[in-house]
């Protein structure tokens, strides 16, 4: 496999690992462990990891994995309800910002208005300043996720989906004027809509 094949997108290439600038393991550990409750996952001597509930990309700290300044990361923590996303963290005795949106401006307070995905977000900084932003994202934009491929983090995630689906499926049997035999067949498609960008059933 060439550079040029990589390059091209001939070649699988996964993001699992992000490396977090900490100036106290012990204390970063005890942060996301313990009060956000990420997974600590097995690793070498001199590596702590932790992966967040659903996600297939982890974080590492350690003495000796960076030289970027402690406090400098910035990342995003992808989320499909941006409220209880926010209330699960200040639960967990985090302090998190008001939820925003983007304006012409700049942030105004609170969800956007139509709720459309990626518009929506909270931020929260662990102890050394490095800053998380919680995105709600429910549609994705075509082409971030493979043709029916579909996957939910949570139960939670799945059951907003449903929600979703049944309203959209009551709309299209308002517009065809019956009852649909085949609603598992369209929720499935719409759901899967949702997550590949794709257009959805109509």
């Amino acid at each position: 496999m060439s550079a040029t094949d990589a390059a091209s997108g001939k070649m699988d290439l996964k993001l699992e690992v992000i490396v977090l600038p900490v100036a106290d393991v012990d204390r970063a550990k005890e942060f996301y462990g313990r009060r956000l409750g990420w997974r600590l996952d097995q690793t070498p001597p001199g590596i702590v990891q932790l992966t967040p509930p659903g996600s297939g990309c982890s974080v590492q700290f350690g003495p000796t994995l960076t030289v970027a300044a402690p406090g400098s990361a910035k990342a995003y923590l992808i989320v499909a309800d941006v409220e209880a996303a926010r209330n699960a963290v200040l639960a967990a005795g985090v302090e998190v910002s008001e939820i925003f949106h983007p304006g012409p401006a700049g942030p105004v307070s609170g969800p956007d208005p139509e709720r459309r995905s990626y518009l929506s977000r909270a931020s929260f900084k662990d102890p050394d300043g490095n800053e998380w932003l919680l995105q709600e994202i429910t549609t994705r934009l075509p082409g971030r996720v493979t043709s029916g491929t579909t996957s939910y983090a949570s139960t939670a995630d799945l059951a907003g989906a449903l929600r979703r689906a049944a309203e959209a499926h009551g709309e299209h049997e308002k517009r065809i004027g019956a009852t649909d035999p085949d609603w598992p067949d369209w929720y499935a498609a719409f759901m899967a809509s949702e997550q590949t960008g794709e257009k959805p059933p109509s």
